[in-house]
Formats: C-alpha cells, sequence, structure tokens
C-alpha cells in the first residue's frame, strides 16, 4: 500500500531526514575530493592493468572486501579480466590463485589490516606488481606498494566516525574510475559488453538476431500470384501472423497482404471473392535480411508501423516471417 507523504514529521523523522541529507552530502564531498588525488600515478596503474598478461586480482577484507568483490565484476564486465581474493583466505591457500602475470589490487582505508599485511612479503616474492588503494599514504600497504591510489576521505558519513561509509564510497567511485579509464584504452564497444551480458536487456537486444527469433517453413505463410482470395485468406488466418506473402515461381517476394490491407478493402466495398492475391496485395513490402539485429527488425516496424516484416536472402526470396509478438517473446522489446 502507497504511503501517504507525512506533512508534519515527527521530531524522529526529522532527525532521520536530517541525517540522510548529511550522509549525502558528507560521501558526495568525498567522492569530489579525489579529483585531487587523480593524477599521474592513476594513469600508471591503468597503463599497468591495461598492459597485463593474467588478471587484476582484486584484494579485500570486510567492507573493503565488498567494494572490492564489486571492482572485480565491473571490470570483467567491461573488458578487463579481473578476480576477487578475500584478503583473510588468502593465506590459507587462496594465494595459490595469483601468479607474476597478475596485477594485484589491494584495498584497504587504513593499509594496516593485519590479514593483508602479514601476506605482503609473499606477494612481493610472488613478483605480482601491486597496487595499494588506500585512504592512508604512510601505511604498510601503501609503503610495500609499487603504485599507490589515495582514497582517503575527511571523515565518515557515521555520527561516530567509525563505520566504513564515505570510505568504502570512495573505493567504490575510484574502482569505477577505474574501469571507464581501461574500458576507454581497450576501446571496448557496447557489443562487447553485450557478449559478457548474453542474458541482460543489452546482451539480447546486441546479440539476438533475426534469424533466431523468424519463424520458417512451414510457419512462414505464402501463396503465389494466382492464388484466389479464399485461398489467400486461409493462409493467412492458419498461420497466424497477421499477414501473408506472395511470391512468384523462384519463391521471390513480390508483395504482402495484411490484415490491415483486408480492413482497407472491405472499408471501399469491394467484392473480393473473385480476386487474385496479386490484385489485393501490397507491392515492395518491407523485408530485412536473417542476418540482421532482432533489434533492427523492431525499429523498422515501429517506424514504418507495422507488426510483421517478411525475411528474405539477398536475392529477394522468401526465408521467414516475423512479427511483433515474436520478438515480445525473445524479449527484445
Amino acid at each position: 500500500m502507497k504511503r501517504e507523504p507525512v506533512r508534519n514529521p515527527s521530531p524522529a523523522a526529522q532527525q532521520a531526514i536530517r541525517l540522510a541529507m548529511e550522509t549525502l552530502d558528507i560521501e558526495a564531498a568525498a567522492v569530489l575530493g579525489l579529483k585531487k588525488h587523480v593524477g599521474e600515478s592513476f594513469a600508471s596503474v591503468v597503463g599497468l592493468m591495461l598492459d597485463v598478461t593474467g588478471r587484476v586480482v582484486v584484494m579485500g577484507m570486510g567492507k573493503s572486501g565488498h567494494i572490492g568483490r564489486k571492482i572485480a565484476a565491473t571490470l570483467a564486465s567491461t573488458g578487463t579480466p579481473a578476480m576477487f581474493v578475500n584478503t583473510g583466505e588468502a593465506s590459507h591457500g587462496d594465494l595459490g590463485m595469483i601468479t607474476a602475470t597478475d596485477v594485484v589490487l589491494a584495498i584497504s582505508n587504513s593499509g594496516e589490516i593485519d590479514e593483508l599485511t602479514s601476506i605482503l612479503p609473499v606477494l612481493k616474492r610472488l613478483g605480482a606488481p601491486l597496487v595499494a588503494m588506500t585512504g592512508n599514504p604512510e601505511s604498510t600497504l601503501a609503503r610495500h606498494a609499487d603504485l599507490f591510489l589515495n582514497c582517503g576521505v575527511d571523515k565518515e558519513a557515521c555520527p561516530l566516525n567509525l563505520a566504513p561509509t564515505a570510505s568504502t564510497t570512495a573505493q567504490l567511485a575510484l574502482g569505477d574510475s577505474l574501469a571507464v579509464a581501461l574500458l576507454d584504452a581497450r576501446g571496448f564497444k557496447a557489443e562487447d559488453f553485450a557478449r559478457s551480458h548474453p542474458g541482460g536487456t543489452l546482451g539480447r537486444k546486441l546479440l539476438t538476431h533475426v534469424s533466431d527469433v523468424m519463424r520458417v517453413g512451414d510457419a512462414v505463410p505464402k501463396v503465389g500470384l494466382d492464388a484466389s482470395f479464399s485461398e489467400l485468406m486461409r493462409e493467412m488466418s492458419s498461420k497466424g501472423l497477421g499477414a501473408t506473402a506472395i511470391v512468384d515461381a523462384q519463391d521471390s517476394v513480390v508483395g504482402i497482404f495484411t490484415d490491415g490491407d483486408l480492413r482497407r478493402l472491405i472499408e471501399q466495398g469491394l467484392d473480393l471473392r473473385g480476386m487474385r492475391a496479386q490484385q489485393v496485395m501490397h507491392r515492395q513490402p518491407r523485408t530485412i535480411p536473417a542476418h540482421a539485429l532482432a533489434v533492427e527488425a523492431a525499429e523498422l516496424m515501429e517506424q514504418q508501423r507495422i507488426t510483421s516484416v517478411l525475411v528474405v536472402d539477398a536475392q529477394g526470396r522468401l526465408g521467414g516471417a516475423l512479427n511483433i509478438n515474436d520478438l515480445m517473446r525473445a524479449k527484445v522489446i
């Protein structure tokens, strides 16, 4: 049930609103404050990750670990091979996932968390370059790193200045900045994004072709030029497309007849019983090749205000058909 807005908020409600506003202000300031730290070091990290032959291994513990997992996922989905390793599990076998061909991105606001500092010597022996993302430039993590990204904030949004809030927001924003810079440097396109997200809306739009959703064979309604009007109507009704193709002896599309054409002819008061398909068809119908994206078929239908389209090969021969319902079932639209 929809709640009505509170017109005269209670003191408790006023306090909640005030704290929400303060939190947003503090976290917005924390993100904007990162801009002064983005310089040559950031560019060097992008170059290092761009050239890596292995993966970007993101490490973190606690709240920084949650942020690290998201950063690794964002990198991986935007063209930079990445994985997440929990710092607490690293010293119990998961360090074996890291090789000298990788780049390690270690995240810790303090840079002094024991689970991370204890494995720094091992990481150095592995030979994998170490990038530190920390809010403490003088920390153990920062001093042992090959490159350092400053994600420091002036204060947390937590009124006690204890719970990681603004600091984790800053880490997340800096990780997104890396992903975007790498995406651009790699020339990563929407089509590349779709290949790593085949189940998503964009994936379906950019990976689904007309050939994947079109009707073929006996499911495609078609009649010859000399077909009677009754034959034409039986074909159109039995196939349920709301239209039928009219083809010549070579199976090339020469016309189409739709439900809309039928309504217009009836409105004209014509006697259709003695007519042939070539007399009532709409010539030069809109067609699309099978290799086209299904979303292109949807755009064609929308632009031309039609609900079905015929699929033809390079010689104009009928190969299939689809309508708006086919695209909806495939979740293209």
